[in-house]
């Protein structure tokens, strides 16, 4: 019978302990304040609890009010404990008599638990619960069965409660560890996954803002993950992409240029730059620059490639303006020592041959001599053009008056070649700030390259609109057009598709609007004729 109430009073314990545990594991609470003050308050209701299951015995009741106490001593400290303590002391005495041995051995108990507790703060709680438990033995086989000789001759019953007073501190040290190394690794694990979510998000917005292409392949090749760029860069959902096979999407050229590195990135484990084209969408090619790793995973094996690939086609085209650029200034420098050494011998020769003709008309070189000495000065003067600055003056200038004025200057050159020029305009006047003898300079290069274009004759039409603050200026002749390849490299140095020509005029013309802060641009079709737009800012 007294094994059977030592259970009951053991499986209550471990339920009272366990209960707070459990419920504080499903409930997300704000931490208590003063929460030592609280587990006290409880742990005290736990001993009340315990005592109300005492087991009588002769006039004396036996509990194991002490498994709270010495937890709460080892977990939460001396201030905790007397709390504890004190509250299942005033509920021993009201619940039965012999005051006088409780009130002793209480006393010597806390007495001890606190002198010990200050000696064993740096002591973990588990140890600090069985150096508690020691004492508190030594203390009882000292005040009970020797110094107030309660049941003195029945040894076996001390050894009971001590056993059972030990289980029940054993129980809540298993609950209470059991739960702090759960806490801990709940605790953990929710570090864990809150700082993948924040890397996750943080890859992610890195990801999904980047402008450049990333693209993660396996082993085998095929692309295991997409970049959102993929879809505002080349136009392609990522659906669709996922059922297309890489290689469709690359440059014919280039393909086997890209399984070859892409092949020796596996046998290597090395990373590799490469640049090739992809295809967009729409059906036009943009170039990229990939930056190709190899991604290691267990032994040392190559699992996946990541390839993150930007778009350099404005890089390109501002490699393509450099080199430009660099013609240009080598265009100039040779300009003005070439020109120089030329114009004086040529001038001397060209005044011989004059006086030559004068004395021998009947020779029948002296046209042709001239004629070809003519063009060499216009050489010469193209050249000037393009190697010695010149003073600009910029007016605000009436565009639609200043092609009137270049019209008539080409009229006879127009009436020669049964040329008609049809100029409109949206109205009546639009001013231009420039600098009027250069831009007129542009429209008789122009001009002249359209009517050369038209040796049957034909309409060429001029039209001038407003677009937002800019002029639009479009020259459109019926010729026999320019191969679409080609259209690229008009306005290079010494590239012409005339027989005779230089290539010095639209490259001239390319110089003068790019100093007006305007563009210009070609469209043509083989057979059918060319379009020039100039678009140059508005006059403010």
């Amino acid at each position: 019978m007294l094994l059977l109430e030592y259970i009951i009073n053991l499986s209550i314990f471990s339920l009272m302990v366990s209960l707070p545990l459990v419920i504080g594991s499903y409930i997300k609470h704000k931490p208590l304040r003063q929460y030592r003050l609280w587990v006290s308050i409880y742990a005290g209701i736990v001993s009340i609890i315990l005592i109300l299951l005492s087991i009588q015995e002769q006039g004396y009741s036996y509990d194991i009010r002490y498994a709270p106490i010495i937890l709460v001593f080892s977990y939460l400290g001396p201030i905790a404990g007397l709390v504890t303590g004190a509250i299942s002391l005033c509920a021993r005495l009201y619940m039965s008599g012999n005051w006088y041995p409780a009130i002793m051995g209480w006393a010597t108990i806390m007495i001890s638990f606190s002198v010990i507790h200050f000696y064993l703060r740096q002591v973990n709680p588990v140890k600090r619960s069985i150096v508690f438990f020691v004492t508190y033995v030594i203390v009882y086989i000292i005040t009970v069965p020797i110094l107030f000789q309660i049941f003195r001759d029945h040894p076996l019953f001390h050894l009971q409660y001590m056993i059972f007073v030990m289980l029940g501190v054993f129980i809540g040290i298993l609950l209470i560890e059991s739960y702090l190394k759960l806490y801990r690794i709940i605790q953990e694990k929710k570090r864990m996954e809150d700082h993948l979510a924040a890397s996750e998000s943080k890859y992610r917005l890195i990801a999904e803002n980047t402008s450049d292409l990333i693209l993660v392949m396996d082993k085998d090749r095929s692309a295991t993950y997409y970049s959102p760029s993929h879809e505002w860069v080349l136009g392609y959902k990522i659906e669709e992409l996922k059922n297309i096979e890489l290689c469709q999407v690359i440059h014919p050229d280039e393909i086997t240029m890209f399984k070859r590195n892409i092949k020796r990135m596996l046998n290597k484990h090395e990373s590799y730059t490469m640049e090739f084209r992809l295809k967009h969408k729409g059906g036009q090619w943009i170039e990229f620059e990939s930056r190709c790793m190899p991604v290691r995973g267990e032994r040392n094996s190559i699992e996946h490639l990541v390839l993150i690939s930007r778009d350099i086609s404005e890089r390109k085209k501002a490699e393509e303006i450099l080199l430009q650029s660099e013609k240009l200034s080598i265009v100039g420098e040779l300009a003005a020592g070439v020109a120089h050494e030329i114009r004086n011998p040529l001038t001397t020769i060209k005044g011989f041959i004059q006086l030559y003709k004068q004395e021998n008309s009947s020779f029948a070189y002296n046209d042709l001599l001239l004629s070809e000495l003519e063009r060499i000065e216009t050489i010469t003067s193209e050249l000037l053009s393009l190697g010695k600055p010149q003073a600009v003056q910029l007016n605000r200038t009436n565009v639609k008056d200043l092609i009137e004025n270049t019209l008539e200057l080409l009229s006879p050159q127009a009436l020669m070649n049964n040329i008609e020029f049809n100029l409109t305009c949206e109205e009546p006047s639009i001013f231009l700030t420039c600098e009027q003898n250069q831009l007129k300079q542009v429209f008789l290069n122009i001009f002249k390259n359209a009517i050369e274009a038209m040796p049957d004759g034909g309409k060429i039409k001029i039209e001038l609109k407003k677009l937002d603050n800019d002029c639009i200026i479009s020259i459109q002749d019926y010729g026999c057009g320019i191969p679409e390849d080609l259209l690229p490299r008009l306005g290079e140095p010494f590239y012409s598709l005339k027989e005779k020509g230089t290539g010095l005029g639209l490259m001239i013309c390319h110089k003068i609007i790019q100093q007006h802060q305007g563009s210009i641009s070609y469209s043509s079709t083989l057979g059918e004729g060319t379009l020039v737009e100039i678009r140059l800012p508005l006059s403010k």
